[in-house]
């Protein structure tokens, strides 16, 4: 609805007939999805769809109000035809308004609130629900999985069109076999679409020394199987250093002899030169 067509909703009613409305907010007005016998707004649309609909705000005081309308939500785009509005006493106003759906939104819920506040600072606010239509893809990667110390951190991506509560199951093997083996275990998160959460699982008895491959699988209703894969290098570091300096004491002891050695080979020949003259 265009919004000069808009302004023209604004009506004049007797008080009797306001007190018939809605109920009435501490400061002498209210607020309610237009039409009456609706407590809050819904809606149905497909993605990128401009959905309207009208708010009524009710003056029941004796004197003039000015009112600011906004709204706030989950990602929805709301445009009123007047936000900022004056109700003259005994009135009620019909606002029209847009909620635009993002042209990437998921099929779902979203919810959002369309809020009015007058000059003192007082509000008030009606539920707005809309239902996001269209078809429910189940898409769940493992990405980035890394070995760091006594843990193994990875992350999980929602990349469908529905929430997903994962399961998660661990699996490393060394050079002689496995090492770790987790059964598969539904995991104390829920991922929105199109989100990505970083995780960890802790190993606290993994192997002091060997070559090792870790994979992780994650399941969820309706997803595909995803996997993915790190290989990690456990050394004993205190042993190997004492072994590293061991071998450089025998390498700096062999040196030393060698430069013994050969600083006393001349010394014979020169006695044995100074003997032959005499």
């Amino acid at each position: 609805m265009p919004y000069a067509a808009a302004r023209a909703l604004l009506l004049t009613l007797s008080l009797p007939l306001l007190l018939a409305a809605t109920p009435a907010t501490p400061g002498g007005w209210s607020v309610a999805p237009s039409g009456g016998g609706r407590p809050s707004f819904y809606a149905e649309g497909t993605p990128g769809a401009v959905l309207q609909d009208t708010l009524s705000v009710t003056n029941r005081g004796t004197g003039p109000l000015t009112v600011r309308l906004r709204a706030t939500g989950d990602g929805l785009r709301v445009a009123f035809a007047e936000p900022v509005l004056g109700i003259p006493a005994r009135t009620r106003a019909e606002v029209p308004f847009t909620v635009t759906v993002p042209a990437d939104a998921p099929p779902g819920d979203r919810v959002g609130r369309l809020l009015v506040r007058d000059s003192t600072g007082r509000e008030s606010a009606v539920r707005l629900l809309i239902r996001v239509g269209g078809p429910e893809l189940a898409a769940l990667t493992v990405e980035h999985v890394a070995v760091r110390g006594d843990r193994i951190t990875y992350e999980l991506v929602n990349r469908g069109t529905t929430a997903l509560v994962p399961r998660l199951a661990v699996h490393a093997d060394g050079v002689l076999g496995a090492v770790l083996d987790r059964a598969p275990r539904t995991l104390p998160v829920r991922l929105p679409p199109g989100r990505r959460l970083t995780l960890d699982e802790p190993w606290p008895d993994r192997p002091a020394l060997d070559a090792v491959t870790v994979r992780l699988t994650v399941t969820a209703p309706g997803a595909a199987r995803a996997t993915g894969r790190a290989s990690a290098r456990f050394v004993p570091w205190g042993a190997a250093a004492g072994t590293a300096a061991g071998a450089l004491s025998a390498a700096a002891a062999a040196v030393a002899v060698r430069r013994r050695r050969r600083g006393s080979a001349p010394a014979t020949n020169r006695a044995a030169a100074t003997g032959a003259l005499t």
